[in-house]
């Protein structure tokens, strides 16, 4: 699987950019939307029960149901319309069950893959590598639309749509979030004797891995190994290590910031 994903000024954008990439050929379970905001917000129905779902599925699914989502039955992903709480952004409209995988950990991703509500191979694809620049979307009210293709040429073409729909690349996205933040690391690094403009790109990769969602808040010695499994020798450097310690810190300080806030 291939993923596509386009950053929207709105929901209502967003949703016209699905309709446009399910004419494509993309089926509609395999396209999913994020926003700001609840079910009770944004939409006017919820999704219909099935005899297939445990009992109350269809009510959970349209209030909040954060890390507890759990699917029995093969529901369409544009049916499924989830309240997610993100922390550190707070309640996200995920309509499609991809987007609740993406967003949730434990029983949402368990729950929909043994419910086989999710196609076989989706799990793996899933583009949770840069959830935090979807976070830094959704804080600043922006909608996230995702898809899944079989290959790259069918990829292509939907990244092509949804730039003349005039959607933002992830990694138009990502460099946004970095350029954001830059300069107040580029003055902790240099003030702690390090040469920033030499060794930014391992910092920024160290700060962007803390950010994974299975690395989430876990001390670098602990997952040393995980680590080095996925960035090889570069995880050993300092410039990454201290990326990685800064990465952690501005975490706990989205997610305190808005349990302040809230």
């Amino acid at each position: 699987m291939k993923s596509v994903v386009g950053i929207f000024n709105s929901l209502a954008d967003a949703k016209r950019g699905a309709a446009i990439l399910r004419t494509l050929g993309i089926p509609e379970k395999r396209i999913t939307v994020l926003a700001p905001g609840t079910a009770d917000e944004n939409v006017e129905t919820r999704i219909p029960t099935a005899d297939t779902e445990q009992p109350g599925m269809g009510k959970a699914l349209g209030g909040t149901v954060g890390g507890a989502l759990g699917v029995a039955g093969g529901l369409e992903a544009g049916a499924a319309v989830a309240s997610v709480l993100v922390p550190g952004v707070g309640p996200v409209l995920a309509i499609g069950l991809i987007g609740a995988a993406v967003l949730g950990r434990g029983g949402a991703v368990a729950g929909a893959a043994a419910g086989d509500a999710l196609e076989e191979g989706i799990m793996k694809g899933l583009p949770r590598d840069e959830l935090y620049a979807y976070e830094d979307a959704l804080r600043r009210g922006r909608a996230v639309l995702i898809a899944l293709t079989e290959n790259d040429e069918i990829a292509e073409r939907a990244r092509a749509e949804l730039s003349r729909a005039a959607a933002e690349s992830i990694d138009s996205a990502r460099d946004e979030w970095w350029i954001g933040l830059r300069d107040a690391e580029e003055e902790h690094y240099t003030r702690n004797g390090g040469d920033f403009k030499v060794d930014e790109a391992k910092y920024r990769l160290g700060f962007e891995a803390a950010l994974h969602p299975d690395l989430r808040g876990k001390n670098y010695d602990r997952v040393l190994r995980q680590l080095h499994e996925e960035y090889g020798d570069d995880c050993e450097t300092t410039a990454f290590r201290k990326g990685y310690d800064r990465g952690c810190h501005y975490q706990r300080y989205i997610v305190e910031s808005y349990k302040a806030a809230a």
